[in-house]
């Protein structure tokens, strides 16, 4: 195999697809706009959420009495991410991704504009908030720093004043008691953390030192991955699944044994939100992809289902101060995100804000069959409407590698779907929702078998009668980017094109270059970059790119700290070297994910017509 240049040409042309692209008519699904992450006003007057209905993602309010029209929040040109109201009522927090990339900043407003503050913005960093604490206008932020090394921080939003209470690395604190004395603090990579109860010495803000910390469901295998604390802070909740296979809601009193409050044999806990006053808790189940609800009464422990909401997945809960609101994100494959309203004691839903139904897009159909070696796999299939007999398919492989394939909304497929081509979206082993067993499937040496679920998904496809076996594809973004070309190089003769967005080409520059806290948390996935150098370079695509047969068009953000933008530029120079035919779309104002809408429109357009002109050929 000939070497690979250490330096590779320049950068791709940014917004340039090379070869020229049939030009397909866009369907409505690109031009709906989305509401995420909504949070209510203290007294449930109003709802702010995240909407990209004007072209870029910001804050938005809509009044819920009197029926006045929704306003913007200026909070200056960059992409906003999350939105979260302080129980004062007077201000917002807000989560804001400068210039489109990874590293977020923490911001104040007023909820009408003005008085925006800078609150957490570390050089060369990243900075998230996490909660405001209930006591005036204190925020809880999380910092981390170039290093991977990151921080607990309490900040008051008024003075500026602020207080490390925790530091150290693949750290989040995920809650604090309202007197500030108690705080719970998640340590550890993805798939492997652990929770503690971490005791605060002095009330006071800027006088704050840790005094012990205590680990909560100590020696148990498994994962927790978000908790609460009562306001006094005598009990901690976790949403875990150590010592079992699927996440459930635990509840640990002063240092007393865990307590089960809340278990499913066949869905995991998704989403768990509690009301200020601890009276309530809303409970979101990801039951085979779909959303269920229930509400907790956690005084007496009844657990009461509420009303199945009238969307598949529900993206964010987020509970109103008295308990008797929730606020949700939620959409379906034929809506797109939208904020729901839910009365928590009628059990009734009502639409706050956001975009209709779409009647021409289709939906998913939940299809599951067994692996080469019998274990279980689920895919969403989206049928192309008007199809006779076997039709043109792509795969498309969901990122994480821990994410989970939903029934949600998606432009790319609606437009796939337009352009005559089928999609099939699987969830190989070592996806989320189907337990920690299924998730933990593809770790290390086990990833060669999740490589194999992507053929066996392919045969799947021609066994069913859906697609044509000499016009298929392989797509994915981020791991699945990854795992697109993993099959590709693996399967040569099996796909006709592959689509990389994002994606991973060589772990050993992965590793090197991407942020120390990613590399660090990727270990437990991938193996270590040392001892397990020969294992990393078998798993490597890039090593292999001699065996590649099919035409790549590979996707990338400029911006992007999370796979850095390296990784497509020496894919597309080894491929150029090979000559092989290698396309490419690059977003100068981009990271790892696409948020502005005139990019996503260009993005969606250009994958939809480059994979029909070689899917229909």
């Amino acid at each position: 195999m000939p070497p690979i240049a250490a330096d590779p040409p320049g950068p791709p042309v940014a917004g340039r697809l090379l070869g020229g692209p049939s030009h397909l008519p866009a369907t409505a699904s690109l031009t709906a706009w989305t509401c995420r992450s909504p949070a209510l006003a203290p007294d449930d007057s109003a709802v702010a959420f995240v909407s990209d209905q004007d072209g870029s993602p910001r804050v938005w309010i809509q009044p819920l009495r009197g029926g006045g029209e929704a306003w913007a929040v200026d909070t200056g040109p960059q992409p906003v991410v999350d939105v979260s109201w302080a129980p004062t009522g007077t201000h917002l927090a807000v989560l804001v991704a400068p210039g489109g990339g990874e590293h977020t900043q923490v911001w104040t407003v007023q909820p009408h504009g003005g008085d925006l503050r800078l609150l957490a913005a570390p050089a060369s960093g990243s900075a998230s908030l996490v909660r405001w604490t209930g006591r005036g206008e204190t925020l809880l932020v999380t910092e981390t720093s170039s290093d991977g090394m990151a921080r607990a921080v309490l900040i008051d939003e008024a003075t500026g004043a602020r207080q490390v209470i925790a530091a150290g690395p693949l750290l989040r604190p995920v809650a604090i008691s309202r007197d500030h004395a108690r705080m719970l603090l998640r340590r550890g990579p993805r798939g492997r953390r652990r929770m503690y109860a971490v005791d605060l010495v002095s009330e006071a803000l800027g006088a704050h030192e840790p005094s012990g910390e205590r680990p909560l469901l100590p020696g148990l295998p498994g994962s927790t991955e978000d908790g609460a604390l009562s306001p006094d802070g005598s009990t901690a909740y976790l949403v875990s699944d150590a010592g079992r296979n699927r996440a459930a809601l635990l509840a640990v009193r002063g240092g007393a044994e865990a307590v089960v409050l809340a278990e499913r044999p066949d869905a995991e806990l998704d989403r768990f939100a509690l009301s200020a006053d601890g009276r309530r808790a809303l409970l979101v189940w990801n039951a085979h992809g779909r959303s269920e609800l229930d509400l907790l009464e956690t005084r007496n422990g009844e657990l009461r289902p509420l009303p199945p909401p009238p969307a598949d997945v529900v993206t964010s809960a987020r509970i109103s101060w008295d308990g008797t609101l929730a606020a949700l994100a939620a959409e379906s494959p034929q809506e797109p995100s939208h904020v729901l309203l839910c009365e928590l004691d009628q059990g009734g839903y009502r639409r706050a804000a956001g975009a209709g139904r779409l009647p021409t897009a289709a939906g998913a159909e939940l299809v599951r069959f067994p692996a080469r070696d019998g274990l279980e796999l689920a895919a969403w299939l989206y049928r192309p409407p008007h199809a006779q007999g076997p039709a043109p398919y792509a795969l498309f492989l969901h990122g994480g590698p821990e994410d989970q394939e939903r029934p949600a909304f998606n432009p790319l497929y609606q437009n796939l779907l337009a352009a005559g081509i089928g999609v099939l979206a699987p969830n190989v082993r070592g996806s989320g929702g189907y337990g920690r067993a299924f998730r933990q499937a593809d770790d290390r040496e086990n990833r060669f078998l999740a490589v194999d679920d992507v053929a066996d998904c392919a045969a799947e496809l021609v066994r069913l009668g859906a697609a044509h076996p000499s016009r298929l594809a392989c797509m994915g973004w981020s791991y699945g980017g990854y795992l697109t070309l993993a099959a590709l190089v693996t399967y040569p003769l099996l796909f006709r094109a592959g689509v990389v967005v994002s994606g991973i080409a060589d772990f050993e520059t992965f590793y090197e270059r991407t942020e120390p806290w990613i590399a660090a948390a990727a270990v437990s996935e991938y193996g270590h970059p040392e001892s397990d150098r020969q294992l990393l370079r078998a798993l490597s695509p890039l090593r292999a790119l001699d065996r590649l047969a099919a035409p790549l068009l590979v996707v990338h953000g400029a911006r992007d700290t999370n796979v850095p933008l390296y990784e497509a530029e020496q894919l597309i120079s080894a491929a150029t070297a090979r000559g092989l035919p290698c396309d490419h779309l690059l977003f100068e104002d981009e990271g790892h994910e696409f948020r502005q809408v005139a990019n996503r429109i260009t993005f969606v357009t250009r994958v939809a017509g480059w994979l029909a002109d070689r899917l229909h050929a």
